[in-house]
Formats: C-alpha cells, sequence, structure tokens
C-alpha cells in the first residue's frame, strides 16, 4: 500500500516596486493567482529609486487593492528576488510585459535568475490590451499635472494619489 502524497503547492512570487499600483498590474495579479495555488506579490523596498510612496504605503495599497483574491498574499522585500523566492518555496516568477522594451529588458532578468535558482521558472504574461499603455511612471505623472487616473487605478489608489498631489495636503 503506497502511501498518500500531497502534493506542493504551486507558489509563484510577483514584484515590483508598484509606485503606485495600477489596473494593469491588477489584471496581472488576477489572472497569475488562477494559474497557482499561490501567488505572493512582493513590494520592492526600491533603494535605487525615489518612490513616491513610502513601502508600508505601497504594501497598504496593494493588500487594498487585492484583498479580495484568494490565494494571494502581499509582502514587502528587500534584496535577491532569486532569494525571496528560495524563502517562500516559490516555483516561479510572474511578470507583466507590456511591450517589446519590456520584453528586452525581462528576458535579460529571466536569463540571470536562471543562473541563480535554476528550478523557477519566469511566466511572462500580457496585460489585457487597453491596460497595455498604463505605467506607474505616466500615472504618477498624470496625476502630478491634475489630471484623471481614474481609468488606472482603483479608486483606493487614486485618492491616496490626490491626497499627494493636492496643494496644501
Amino acid at each position: 500500500m503506497s502511501a498518500l502524497l500531497t502534493p506542493t503547492p504551486r507558489i509563484a512570487v510577483y514584484s515590483g516596486t508598484f509606485d503606485p499600483f495600477t489596473l494593469g498590474h491588477d489584471d496581472v495579479v488576477r489572472r497569475a493567482a488562477g494559474l497557482f495555488d499561490q501567488l505572493i506579490i512582493a513590494v520592492a523596498t526600491a533603494h535605487h529609486k525615489k518612490t513616491l510612496f513610502s513601502l508600508d504605503e505601497r504594501v497598504a495599497q496593494v493588500r487594498l487593492s487585492t484583498e479580495h483574491l484568494a490565494g494571494v498574499k502581499v509582502l514587502p522585500f528587500d534584496g535577491l528576488m532569486m532569494d525571496f523566492c528560495a524563502a517562500q518555496n516559490a516555483c516561479a516568477v510572474v511578470r507583466g510585459i507590456r511591450n517589446l522594451t519590456d520584453f528586452d529588458y525581462e528576458a535579460q532578468m529571466a536569463a540571470m535568475n536562471r543562473k541563480l535558482r535554476p528550478q523557477v521558472e519566469t511566466v511572462f504574461l500580457l496585460p489585457d490590451a487597453p491596460l497595455a499603455c498604463i505605467s506607474s511612471t505616466l500615472v504618477r505623472e498624470i496625476s502630478k499635472l491634475g489630471g484623471s487616473v481614474a481609468q488606472m487605478v482603483s479608486p483606493s489608489v487614486a485618492a491616496a494619489l490626490a491626497a499627494v498631489h493636492t496643494p496644501g495636503a
């Protein structure tokens, strides 16, 4: 009689600065969550970038935007993504790709990550076509200049952006 084996859960990591978390990010998260048993959204400390929102604010924004999704966990991280994947027992990294420029960069990162941790696969997902033009950089700029970002981010993120960019706030 053979013992029943419990399958190992398929855990994936979707990392980024998420400054701010956009509807494009949300689209990738929703679809990736359907492909894996657990999706961990890893919000990067981003020492190399001057972020609009603090790490704690970005983690809170992502949690609020994804709290309705089963199997999704949001964690802050610092350091090498492959070390984070090892600590989380992840079998895959999910990356969103909007265009060929994204693909070129992400393909290089995937190749380097494979050298660091060959057992972790990289899965590329394209956002829904109407969302492909959205980037966190453009959202921050539009918001800063007083434009509406309501079609690019969740209502809670739009409110956080308005609070930052409203004179006297």
